[in-house]
């Protein structure tokens, strides 16, 4: 098949997953249209096409800390703003439109409406890809009415919606778009079974002068992410093990204080070494703010044979099983005395390291989960 996908910018989780879907669609055979605006280089083997703006201002589903302040939420733009958008996108997609067979866009946006009015001009089938990040701002009294309507068409008319969990389409999507369950295909984000492995941690304790046991929390210092839930609830289990954080963002400088001595602040690492921390960590832990959609560094800590703690809610429940973490009441001294409980529990925590690597296995193989997804779109060529 020749497969156009479209984003609406670079993005973070869900940009990641789409050129991870690219990287194994290409190695199946078929041929892959990449586009978003700043593409750059792209991805090696996709026809990679950069989406002009016709200005600087880069239009975002939420907040991306590394665009400064050169962008606006699409979900608060006015009707022209959008628009004016809209052609930016039709545009770049025209150019290839005749060569493709099926059309992806990611997010319920600008870039889903620019999807459906291009595959309906020719008549060629699509699919949307819905992260909750899109649909979240209309749940909230975002969005011109106008401008929903438009993405609410685009919904409507795609031969199929795919989501990451049951979350996604229970509880976000079908209270404002009535669509029936056989419309969706759920299909979780996979992770690098490679790196993300029990096995792969040389060198890293000595890199990072890491203590000798750690709960790790990677993410963005932000509010929403709840590091500093994790910060308070590190108080419970601080005679066992230390709290390593990777990632930053304004909370740092706080967070970093409110700390102490009861752990340390990695900041930004490489994909690889993220990969070898989570390996070599003795817990995972995350306590965010907001129900997550999906919660991909679970299913990265299930591959690395890491136990995942984590607040319950949202998507997170279709990841962590009690076979392979705990979920817990969403308050921080609950949260921080269950990962003292595994702590303490070597056997447990072994039992399910293992099973936690063995679910990652069957359920986040990007070969098996690219291999559902070309089955289902064939239906639709």
């Amino acid at each position: 098949m020749n497969i156009a996908i479209l984003l609406l910018n670079r993005g973070r989780g869900s940009g990641e997953v789409a050129r991870e879907h690219v990287h194994y669609l290409i190695k199946q055979g078929h041929k892959v249209f990449l586009l978003y605006p700043g593409i750059g280089d792209g991805i090696p083997g996709a026809v990679n096409i950069d989406v002009k703006l016709h200005t600087n201002i880069k239009p975002v589903h939420e907040y991306l800390p590394s665009a400064g302040e050169n962008q606006k939420q699409v979900a608060r733009m006015t009707q022209a703003e959008m628009t004016s958008y809209l052609f930016d996108y039709e545009f770049a997609l025209n150019d290839i439109a005749d060569e493709v067979d099926i059309f992806i866009g990611h997010h319920a946006n600008l870039s889903a409406v620019a999807v459906q009015k291009v595959a309906d001009r020719l008549n060629k089938p699509y699919v949307l890809f819905l992260h909750g990040t899109g649909i979240e701002p209309r749940q909230e009294g975002l969005w011109n009415d106008h401008n929903w309507e438009l993405i609410k068409t685009a919904i409507l008319r795609a031969k199929g919606i795919i989501v990451t969990t049951e979350y996604v389409r229970d509880e976000l999507i079908k209270p404002l778009i009535a669509l029936p369950d056989d419309r969706f295909l759920i299909l979780p984000c996979g992770v690098d079974l490679y790196n993300l492995s029990p096995d792969n941690k040389e060198g890293i304790r000595e890199k990072y002068n890491l203590p000798e046991r750690y709960v790790i929390c990677p993410g963005a210092l932000t509010k929403s992410k709840g590091p500093q839930n994790v910060v308070e609830a590190s108080k419970e289990y601080v005679h066992l093990a230390k709290t390593v954080f990777i990632g930053d963002g304004e909370l740092r400088d706080m967070l970093k204080q409110d700390l102490g001595d009861r752990g340390m602040f990695l900041g930004y690492v490489s994909s690889q070494d993220k990969a070898r921390l989570i390996n070599a960590a003795d817990i995972l832990t995350a306590a965010p703010e907001k129900k997550e959609h999906f919660g991909i560094i679970y299913a990265e800590a299930l591959a690395a044979g890491t136990p995942p703690v984590a607040y319950e809610g949202g998507g997170v429940g279709s990841i962590i099983t009690p076979e392979v973490g705990f979920l817990t009441d969403r308050s921080p001294k609950t949260l921080g005395k269950k990962i003292a409980f595994l702590l303490e529990n070597h056997d447990l925590a072994k039992k399910m390291s293992a099973a936690g690597r063995t679910r990652a296995e069957e359920n986040y193989d990007y070969n098996k989960l690219v291999a559902r997804l070309t089955n289902w779109l064939e239906k639709f060529v």
